[in-house]
């Protein structure tokens, strides 16, 4: 199958010149870009340098994470689209059992390989570890990955198997379900988008799966740290935007409502902390919502999914119950 890994990248020269390499070594089956969101640094001069065989798209401004992969994916003809993050490091054989699983199971639309910790490379990693699921209430959480405890990797989750969410980090897509779907949703802009993109995918009909032969090192936090208020407001709104857009109608308004009032714990607890950013982000980000809440709930298709969740509430699992690993 034909299929281009696609790396987006802002003014990441030097991830870039760490990385690249990796991708172009273990990568003979694909053709390679970098899809450019207006950097200011000399990275397409570097790889145009550099890398030579590397194809460039260039953006005309800096669009973050969805509409700067919806911008750079309509100049890309692939059967198979690879949405790699520049941080990311590749093994020997990662792009092979992705394309015979897509070869041989026709309704698997999105795959992640197994993504671990490039620091720690016995860990897994936070952005996807072991593949996605989420809560009744929208809190997303992975099989390796429950909030911030990660688990070792000892070969517990050495399986192909079906998930409800894949990490943006390293996300595999058929190209007409990404043309189906009409892409991520361009008001995310960052965050939540590529879960938001796996529930739409679900209510369709379309499988995604993870396949753990596929093996990548992320470093995470490269473009955005985890400790930015800017990360925070976007994970908060993109969440209650998501929520608005794919739950099933008649649960709606109740999760939602319970979302809002534990968003309001979250920000005592940041202001306890004596997080004040962090808490304003949350303020911020629920304004934003509500600014969006017309906008967004023309976007929901008319059909959704009873059951989209794995557990009832990760929340209650992890604090009440100390549920710090992953419960198949």
């Amino acid at each position: 199958m034909k299929i281009a890994v696609v790396i987006l990248n802002w003014n990441g020269t030097k991830l870039l010149e760490q990385f690249l390499p990796s991708v172009i070594k273990y990568s003979p089956e694909a053709e390679i870009y970098v899809a450019d969101n207006a950097s200011t640094d000399d990275s397409v001069a570097f790889v145009k340098a550099y890398f030579p065989t590397v194809k460039i798209v260039e953006n005309e401004s800096n669009f973050g994470f969805a509409q700067g992969y919806n911008e750079a994916l309509k100049h890309i003809d692939s059967e198979i689209y690879a949405l790699v993050n520049s941080d990311i490091e590749v093994t020997e054989n990662w792009l092979k059992p992705i394309l015979e699983t897509f070869e041989n199971e026709p309704k698997t639309a999105i795959i992640q390989p197994k993504l671990l910790d490039f620091k720690q490379k016995e860990y897994f990693e936070y952005a996807g570890a072991a593949g996605g699921f989420l809560d009744k209430y929208g809190y997303p959480y992975c099989r390796g990955r429950v909030f911030k405890t990660l688990e070792k990797d000892n070969g517990q989750y050495d399986d192909n198997c079906e998930i409800f969410w894949a990490s943006g980090a390293c996300f595999f897509i058929r190209s007409s379900v990404y043309d189906e779907l009409k892409g991520f949703d361009t008001d995310f802009f960052a965050h939540q988008e590529e879960i938001d993109l796996c529930w739409r995918a679900f209510n369709k009909g379309h499988q995604i799966k993870y396949n753990s032969q596929s093996v990548v090192f992320h470093v995470g936090g490269a473009t955005l740290e985890h400790g930015n208020p800017k990360k925070t407001f976007l994970n908060f709104r993109n969440s209650l935007l998501m929520l608005l857009k794919n739950l099933p109608k008649k649960q709606l308004i109740p999760i939602i409502l319970v979302r809002l009032l534990l968003d309001g714990v979250a920000g005592v607890k940041f202001l306890f902390q004596g997080n004040f950013k962090h808490l304003l982000a949350i303020v911020k980000a629920h304004f934003s919502f509500y600014s969006l809440v017309f906008e967004h709930y023309k976007k929901r298709e008319p059909f959704q999914y009873e059951k989209y969740y794995k557990t009832k509430s990760i929340v209650y699992q992890y604090y009440v119950e100390d549920g710090k690993v992953f419960e198949n």
